[in-house]
């Protein structure tokens, strides 16, 4: 992390069961314990595991967390876009949504945070299966935000599927896929 960057960045990730919403912030927040001094991550999902709504929240930050609990965040990313009418209200005004562009159906009631479509799932389609659209928007986030160096991620999926082959290749190139994405796109 640079000196001149935020000493705080919160993000709130939401889909549906299945789509990787609680690996992806997992992943993020286990990153990010090798720079930040205090990081908080926080899963919640209803009571079907798979198809329900999930969402995690995830704060890094250099100074103590008062409250894991966030109503709103700088940045939404939505795995599922269907659910931008729910979640518009928990990006802060000023703040970006990140939505996956295949789901986005509906424009937002408010204007005063940008919506951001990202064909993940397209990307992520053509790359072998719709499994590794979380890591490709997690890399969207990672270029954009900047909340930490890619290669503090790389790290964490390297530790976390050393022994699983195929996942860490798909997992990494998805992610790498990601942050070439969001290269192209300005935050």
């Amino acid at each position: 992390m640079q000196s001149n960057k935020p000493s705080r960045y919160e993000l709130i990730i939401a889909g549906l069961g299945g789509m990787g919403v609680l690996v992806a912030g997992r992943l993020l927040a286990s990153a990010a314990a090798r720079v930040y001094k205090h990081i908080s991550w926080v899963p919640s999902y209803a009571t079907e595991r798979r198809g329900g709504l999930v969402e995690c929240t995830v704060v890094l930050s250099d100074q103590e967390i008062a409250s894991p609990i966030l109503s709103r965040a700088q940045t939404v990313m939505l795995l599922d876009a269907s659910q931008l009418k729910a979640f518009q209200s928990r990006v802060r005004p000023g703040g970006l949504v990140i939505a996956e562009s295949a789901s986005l159906k509906d424009n937002p009631a408010r204007t005063d945070f940008r919506l951001l479509p990202v064909s993940g799932l397209e990307i992520a389609m053509g790359m072998g299966g719709m499994v590794v659209n979380n890591m490709i928007m997690l890399g969207v986030y990672t270029e954009l935000i900047k909340p930490l160096l890619p290669d503090l991620i790389e790290k964490e999926l390297e530790s976390r599927y050393a022994r699983k082959e195929a996942i860490l290749k798909s997992n990494t190139q998805a992610f790498r896929r990601g942050l070439e994405l969001g290269k192209t796109i300005s935050a």
